[in-house]
């Protein structure tokens, strides 16, 4: 088998350790491996029976890889991402930085896999929040053609980061020992045992720039700018695993059951909706899989084709890391990557 070089950005934050991890378990066909880094240059750690440093961005440091998987921020990602592509290497990025770029697709494996084939050297991967949503909305849409969405969200703390986790705990622990509040760094509130109705900033429409993303890049993804699209995106002192409540009208009437069919035979999802017993999707049971969970399908008895679900993922794995190996396997099997 042929194997690739492979540089990861961003090599020691929440998302580059869950490339390493995601690489290694999904035996991904690598020959050399490079973290690049900002703060934890000269720092060395060891990827699957190998040491290997932490060094920093430069001239030349990615001449002579194939792939590069980026989560270093969308700042850094506009810096380097074009300077990657013309030393060779296809860069499949996790900020936000080229996902609404006209030029750059934005790829969700199981749902717009095709759009890799007119990529420039440049791959966009999309929000989490938006990845594990359309992952389960694709097979309806294509059944029923989806008019309308209303989605509310509620947020794992590590979609932030690993800063944004410590901070929870420790507020948590603060107020468990009855101690007054010792950080608060991450949020404009407390974390703790709270839901912050703001994720990013706000924007002049009242909405938030986290809403707004899974507005315009659902309709990029799903290839369709006439669905309607409205968003809350709540943050909760959840440590792993994003939650969605997801409303959709659609133009051709199904029932619950067609869509617990369809959803049941859908790539990458995995049904779980027996409310009589109790089961349904949870976060703590999305936490370390690759899979999005589907359950609570029900009509909504308010319009005539209304459908409610709710959505849960791993929001560092398939809504970040997972689903940017994804895409880079998805190149070597069409024969994107030399």
């Amino acid at each position: 088998m042929k194997k690739f070089n492979v540089v990861i950005l961003g090599a020691t934050g929440a998302v580059g350790i869950e490339f390493r991890k995601i690489l290694l378990e999904r035996k991904f066909p690598i020959d050399n491996i490079r973290f690049l880094g900002l703060s934890t240059v000269g720092k060395e750690f060891d990827f699957g029976g190998r040491k290997v440093k932490v060094e920093p961005v430069a001239d030349g440091c990615f001449k002579g890889f194939d792939i590069g998987l980026f989560s270093a921020g969308g700042d850094i990602s506009k810096k380097v991402a074009r300077r990657a592509a013309e030393e060779g290497c296809v860069v499949v990025d996790n900020s936000s930085a080229w996902r609404m770029d006209p030029g750059v697709p934005l790829v969700v494996p199981e749902v717009n896999p095709d759009d890799v084939d007119w990529h420039k050297g440049i791959i966009a991967n999309p929000n989490c929040s938006t990845i594990q949503m359309v992952v389960a909305l694709k097979p309806i849409h294509d059944a029923a053609r989806i008019k309308r969405i209303v989605v509310s969200t509620y947020q794992a703390v590590s979609g932030t980061g690993l800063k944004a986790i410590e901070e929870c705990m420790i507020q948590m622990k603060d107020i468990v020992n009855e101690r007054p509040i010792s950080q608060r760094k991450v949020y404009p509130h407390q974390i703790a045992f709270n839901a912050l109705p703001q994720i990013d900033v706000f924007l002049d429409n009242g909405y938030t720039k986290e809403e707004m993303k899974m507005v315009n890049e659902t309709k990029k993804i799903m290839g369709d700018d006439s669905i309607r699209i409205t968003a809350t995106t709540v943050r909760v002192p959840v440590l792993y695993g994003h939650s969605e409540s997801v409303n959709i009208e659609t133009e051709k009437k199904i029932t619950p059951d067609e869509v617990r069919e369809l959803l049941k035979k859908a790539p990458g999802v995995t049904v779980i909706d027996n409310p009589a017993k109790g089961e349904y999707p949870m976060a703590i049971n999305a936490a370390g899989k690759d899979d999005t969970f589907v359950g609570r399908i029900r009509a909504d008895e308010s319009i005539p084709n209304g459908i409610n679900m709710w959505v849960v993922s791993d929001n560092i794995r398939k809504g970040a890391a997972l689903n940017a190996v994804q895409i880079a396997e998805l190149m070597i099997q069409k024969g994107l990557i030399k």
